[in-house]
């Protein structure tokens, strides 16, 4: 891996939204295929999608940083190992099926043929949706939408969802509601860069996106960074050391503090009522729920003190009568909850009540996790949704989608069931007993782990494209092998709604297929259309960005050849907005009167609280070192050796209460399963609270434990908390 002190420029200044210079532009796709060159390129983590070049080399290729409005120049240790995967010993270079109860090569049209025998069994005992798909939110743009279109079309299934319903479903469906539109940051992410206050709320970007920490750099050494996190994270622990403010509340309780927080940005007269006339509804219904979180019922709930909220506020209040930059920000721990929706809808309400979505240097945002969980929602793999971010039940919808495709809108099926529900129906009377599973590795990342994996186990055929054998992968019928990021074309579209085009740099395994030829293949089999299905991902962006036309999420106006030229667009970008749109919301929200919603219910619980038998609080999150389920980082050998074995964080006295000491092996038990985990000792955890990262496999599952609450409105599970106990072995 080569290392260089001064990287490459992709953009020559972080605060314009324009064009990069033609030399950083890279290759077009005609150009680079059959070739392996230098490109520029994106990151295949997280969706910050840091700027990099992957330069091929005789001892294997290797990664550059390149200077761009996210990453500056920047990567995290994930980052700078991600090309280690591309010529990993384990990668999966032919097909696999399963024979005897083992997994062995064979040809593509022997494992193909198996996959349409299954597609044909499946659908011959159970009709259309005897086959159900998933999917990922690290597919390409081009990808996820095919992936939907091939679903609807050539199985003619309603069965589909995919893994960023576990990642930004609460969210989406908050913004949804309030804003009429879902984008996680309505801004461009360097605008942050500038902020004197910023709230951030299960967020701990410090290990999971660390280059995104320097845009909080100013707001954080000014004592204006606050975080709500129920650790002292790397992150809380950069607020504090600048002079800001660490939320320590009680897992769970985060809509209480949100509400306490509005509670108090009102009675103290910190509120915007101008704003709110001018640009809101739904206030004084808001106002009615947060009446009753007083500072001392906020504390006496959540465990953060009065002084802390009303530090918060004033920090709030302050950068924003200054016009110096004041934001809210929620991420995966204020939302993977059953409640999140209405978690998000609190925070999103003190936002609106303090008057910042919409202004300049100021605003509400989601801080977006997988790399394309921004577009891998937007373009039709969700069970609800068509390309455009359409709604699958609307008719205009449908009938622009089928006139884009060439069908009758009667052909488009149905809304699906979400992600848990789906794979809980696996193999059980009356549900799919087929699977086409991509991008996604449920064995580990799933809510009642043990649960799905039996769910997956009981199907007559499963199907997984991977690079590499996955846990989920090893339970499969059929495995096929599909390039990596650097070895395909496309585009994604990151964290702030910027598209960005990903470059091929290496020339994938002989034996591995892209999904797009996959699908076409599959389509020519069961004689379902397959001129349909278009292997030219340059063709499929063009059919995408038509198919969303006027759509929330409208592409219609983006071309590959500007994204080549360089260009920074962000959506929408159609006829209103041929420029794209940085920053939304400066003059209407998305609604249909124009106006933000304030939406805001009433706080409810855990689904699950701690009892004799389960006295302590489980909750999971990531670690710097690994990304996701750990498929791919834990055969990193760097990454392996930072974080080798599954691990609980818990209290000394706590520990001690069970006989355990620091460095031993620990079961973590919850009324789903168990899980086995390292201790480690730390003294400013929770004396109710245990907390284990969810990236290992096999015993160290984290997600054995979780449970499958699902929000009524998102269909989010409660990954964040469940009653536990903690013993020796």
């Amino acid at each position: 891996m080569t290392a260089h002190s001064e990287p490459a420029t992709y953009a020559s200044d972080e605060s314009q939204v324009g064009r990069v210079s033609d030399e950083a532009a890279g290759q077009s796709m005609s150009e680079a295929a059959g070739r392996q060159v230098a490109e520029h390129t994106h990151c295949p983590y997280c969706a910050l999608q840091c700027a990099m070049i992957v330069t091929p080399a005789d001892g294997g290729p290797y990664v550059e940083p390149v200077w761009f409005p996210t990453n500056r120049g920047g990567l995290c240790r994930k980052g700078w190992t991600s090309a280690l995967l591309l010529d990993h010993p384990e990668r999966i270079t032919t097909p696999l099926i399963r024979a005897g109860g083992e997994l062995v090569p064979c040809d593509w049209d022997t494992a193909l043929d198996r996959v349409v025998d299954g597609i044909r069994r499946a659908q011959e005992s159970g009709g259309p949706d005897g086959v159900a798909v998933f999917g990922g939110g690290g597919l390409t743009n081009e990808k996820a939408y095919q992936l939907g279109k091939f679903t609807r079309l050539a199985l003619g299934s309603r069965l589909i969802d995919y893994n960023g319903r576990w990642c930004m479903s609460s969210a989406a469906a908050a913004s949804n509601r309030s804003f009429g539109v879902d984008r996680g940051l309505p801004f461009p992410v360097s605008d942050l860069t500038s902020a004197r206050s910023v709230l951030l709320i299960g967020a701990n970007p410090a290990d999971t996106m660390p280059p995104f920490l320097q845009h909080l750099d100013t707001v954080a050494n000014a004592g204006g960074l606050v975080v709500a996190d129920p650790r002292l994270t790397a992150t809380a622990r950069r607020a504090i050391d600048g002079g800001g403010v660490h939320l320590r509340l009680r897992p769970g309780t985060d809509a209480a503090l949100l509400l306490g927080l509005l509670h108090l940005v009102v009675v103290v007269g910190k509120y915007d009522p101008d704003y709110i006339a001018a640009r809101t509804t739904g206030f004084d219904e808001a106002w009615g729920q947060a009446a009753a979180w007083l500072p001392e019922r906020t504390e006496r709930v959540t465990g953060v003190s009065v002084a802390q909220l009303e530090r918060t506020v004033e920090l709030l209040a302050a950068a924003r009568d200054a016009d110096a930059g004041a934001y809210v920000l929620t991420a995966r721990g204020a939302e993977q909850h059953a409640d999140g929706t209405d978690v998000v809808g609190a925070a999103i309400a003190l936002a609106l009540a303090l008057g910042l979505p919409g202004r300049a240097r100021a605003g509400y945002g989601t801080i977006t996790g997988q790399g394309n969980g921004q577009g891998g929602r937007e373009h039709g793999q969700k069970a609800d949704q068509l390309p455009g971010y359409r709604s699958i039940t609307d008719p205009d919808a449908r009938a622009h989608v089928a006139g884009v495709w060439g069908v009758d809108p009667a052909e488009i099926p149905g809304a699906g069931v979400s992600a848990f529900e789906l794979l809980d129906s696996l193999g059980s009377a009356g549900g799919p007993t087929a699977m086409l599973l991509h991008a996604s590795n449920p064995v580990v990342s799933a809510p009642d782990a043990d649960r799905v994996c039996e769910r997956l186990s009981a199907l007559d055929t499963l199907v997984v494209a991977d690079f590499l054998l996955s846990e989920t992968a090893a339970l499969a019928d059929v495995v096929l092998p599909v390039p990596q990021w650097a070895e395909e074309e496309g585009t994604l579209t990151n964290l702030e709604g910027r598209v960005i085009r990903r470059r091929r740099s290496v020339t994938p395994p002989e034996g591995a297929r892209d999904e797009l030829w996959i699908w076409h293949e599959l389509a020519r089999r069961l004689d379902r259309g397959p001129e349909r299905f278009p292997v030219d991902p340059r063709e499929v962006f063009d059919e995408l960005a038509r198919a969303s036309t006027g759509g929330k999420a409208d592409y219609s106006a983006i071309t590959w050849d500007r994204l080549d030229a360089g260009e920074a667009v962000h959506w929408p970008c159609g006829a209103d907005s041929p420029d794209g749109t940085p920053r939304l919301f400066t003059e209407r929200f998305a609604t249909e009167d124009g106006r933000a919603r304030f939406c805001v219910g009433p706080v409810r619980p855990p689904a699950e609280m701690p009892d004799a038998e389960f006295p302590l609080l489980g909750t999971t999150g990531r670690v710097l070192s690994h990304y996701q389920s750990g498929a791919q980082t834990r055969r990193i050998a760097e990454l392996d050796a930072a974080e080798p074995v599954a691990w609980v964080q818990v209290h000394p006295v706590v520990a001690a209460g069970a006989g355990l000491a620091d460095g031993d092996t620990a079961r973590v038990v919850s009324r789903r399963g168990a899980v086995q985990a390292q201790v480690r000792f730390d003294e400013d955890m929770r004396t109710d609270t245990v907390f284990l990262p969810f990236h290992f496999a096999g015993a160290g599952r984290a997600n054995i434990m979780t449970l499958p609450e699902l929000d009524p409105v998102s269909r989010m599970p409660e990954f964040k908390v469940c009653a536990v106990r903690i013993e020796a072995l």
